[in-house]
């Protein structure tokens, strides 16, 4: 028994220490674990520090408030600029930005200073959400984890994108959740290799926070329903509606971080503080803008106005739920803009419910008989808000169906978030994520830096040394050709050496079986060739092999007449080639 037991741990630990699939799926059984406990400790640090807050408000009045905005502002502002500049503001692009620049490398000290700022943010009033923190913390433990094993490039992002997914799943109690905003918005791509390790990350993360703060919705469990099909034409103007408002919310909030930044006479560290002092000053005139406003939330999905905006009865339920939408994003925006920390997912969540029921007032008092309450136009403008800021709305249909547990809205929903996103990607390309990186100089695609792919041009990157094949050798001389040079596809010459096809193992394989071996390349070769000249930049030679499905691309000269082949790219070059040009700009920071 003894014998099996040290065997067992013995294979074990080989497998860690070879980094092998056993090991990475423990390393990522590891971050979820992890994500959770932080997740955990995270709500612990916001609760203690808001009992401090409240005691300051409750004694002193709105001296209190100020008060405690600003000293937590500087303390924040202090930690930030001391310890871990990587912590101010909201999080999710530092991640994206460290898989795409760093190789899913973070600073461990991340975790502590992002943690606490955060939290001190939050508790102080700050219009911040918990899902930007607790995102860049779990990433920060991946990668921790990741450096410790010095595992590959690869699996560290993995590591990462675990760490993203098991903090949301524990956060939100939305495990599916948590691996689709991983796949959607952290990587940018739908790997299936990695999908089994980030679901790992995100059932562990929500398993165990489920036994920790019990399992329960994040949100209200809502009964809502479509009362007609007719009413699916003023969902659909609601994306619309929807969009117009995630778009506003990206310009208010980079905005404010713009004129924050811009103020060079204020040290750094102070300017949080001095946000501090505004957010309060806009909290004491509207109370619903301090804070997460989970419970105003809460209201806004029952249908119900917020006993915090009572006072403005006289406006008109739709005006009162407008203006408390608007006064959220400016709170928000002073809030992230002047260097706090926290998230920008929640807020968004709240401006989406109080504008989707603003709307959802008016569309019930033009057709009562065919409209559902404004409640569920509230919730649908949730997920759409969302889906309309990340344009990633397969993650925002599928968080709000787990954070409510209600699948009779999903018809509206879907299409609410489709149009909205559909519509905010056609407005800007660039997300309220990835906008942050490209005022940055961060050009993101697909996870990945587009910005250093077009810095590099053909000519940079391609492979002069070229294996062809001649277009009068039989498909069984290619053959050979690939067994011997373990190449897949080739480029086709004539007798001059003029670059006339391509043949890959593609080709080949869609010839018929009979007779296959002795027909000549000629009869099987794809053409007329996609090809580019050597000043083209590697992004549009990317984008050609993606719109194509093509492996290789062939460089020719545009200026001759001969098409001669100058070399050859594959997405082996592009990718060598890509490394390296990271590793020079890491250098030279």
């Amino acid at each position: 028994m003894h014998a099996r037991q040290s065997s067992l741990s013995l294979r074990l630990g080989r497998a860690m220490t070879a980094r092998g699939p056993l090991g990475i799926a423990l390393m990522a059984l590891a971050v979820g674990i992890g994500g959770a406990v932080a997740s955990v400790l995270f709500v612990w640090m916001i609760d203690s520090v808001t009992h401090l807050s409240d005691w300051a408000t409750s004694r002193l009045g709105w001296v209190g408030l100020i008060g405690s905005a600003a000293l937590g502002g500087l303390i924040v502002g202090l930690m930030v600029f001391f310890f871990a500049k990587e912590a101010k503001g909201h999080g999710v692009p530092n991640v994206m930005a460290a898989i795409a620049l760093k190789g899913g490398r973070i600073r461990p000290r991340v975790v502590a200073v992002k943690g606490i700022a955060s939290a001190i943010t939050i508790a102080t009033g700050g219009s911040a959400g918990r899902e930007g923190p607790i995102v860049q913390v779990g990433s920060a433990l991946g990668s921790a984890i990741g450096q410790w094993f010095k595992v590959s490039e690869s699996n560290m992002k993995t590591l990462v994108a675990c760490g993203a997914a098991a903090g949301i799943a524990a956060t939100f109690n939305a495990p599916i959740g948590g691996v689709f905003f991983a796949m959607e918005v952290i990587l940018g791509d739908w790997d299936g290799a990695r999908f089994g390790l980030i679901t790992i990350s995100s059932v562990a993360a929500a398993a165990l926070a489920h036994g920790m703060m019990g399992d329960h919705p994040a949100l209200a469990e809502l009964s809502y329903t479509l009362k007609s099909g007719w009413e699916l034409g003023f969902y659909a103007l609601l994306g619309v509606v929807i969009m117009l408002g995630a778009q506003l919310y990206s310009k208010v909030l980079y905005g404010f971080e713009d004129y924050f930044d811009e103020s060079k006479r204020v040290p750094e560290w102070v300017k949080p503080a001095i946000g501090g002092i505004l957010f309060a000053v806009l909290g004491l005139a509207v109370p619903a803008t301090l804070g997460r406003g989970e419970d105003i939330v809460h209201s806004l999905l029952s249908g119900r106005l917020p006993e915090q905006v009572s006072s403005w009865s006289m406006l008109g339920p739709a005006v009162i739920l407008l203006l408390l939408g608007l006064g959220k994003i400016l709170s928000t925006s002073i809030t992230i803009g002047s260097g706090g920390s926290g998230g920008i997912f929640f807020p968004g969540l709240f401006i989406g419910a109080a504008f989707g029921g603003s709307f959802g007032h008016v569309a019930h008092s033009l057709a009562p008989n065919i409209t559902a309450s404004p409640g569920a136009y509230a919730l649908v403008g949730m997920g759409a808000f969302f889906a309309g800021m990340t344009h990633a709305p397969i993650t925002a249909i599928v968080m709000l169906f787990e954070m409510t547990r209600d699948y009779r809205i999903i018809l509206p929903l879907m299409l609410t978030c489709a149009i909205a996103a559909a519509l905010s990607k056609w407005m800007h390309p660039e997300s309220i994520y990835t906008l942050k990186l490209v005022r940055d100089g961060i050009h993101l695609r697909r996870g990945r830096e587009v910005g250093a792919l077009r810095s590099l041009a053909a000519r940079e990157v391609m492979s002069t040394k070229i294996d062809a094949v001649h277009e009068l050798d039989t498909i069984g001389d290619v053959i050979a050709f690939m067994q011997k040079t373990h190449h897949t596809g080739f480029p086709v010459l004539d007798a001059e050496d003029r670059l006339v096809g391509m043949i890959s193992l593609s080709d080949i394989r869609r010839t018929p079986l009979e007779g296959r071996l002795t027909k000549r390349v000629s009869q099987v070769m794809t053409r007329p060739v996609v090809a580019v000249g050597p000043e083209t930049n590697v992004e549009e030679v990317l984008q050609i092999m993606s719109r194509r499905d093509i492996g290789r691309v062939p460089v020719i000269d545009p200026h001759g007449d001969d098409d001669r082949l100058l070399g050859l790219i594959t997405r082996s070059n592009i990718l060598n080639a890509y490394n390296a040009r990271l590793l020079e700009r890491e250098a030279g920071e």
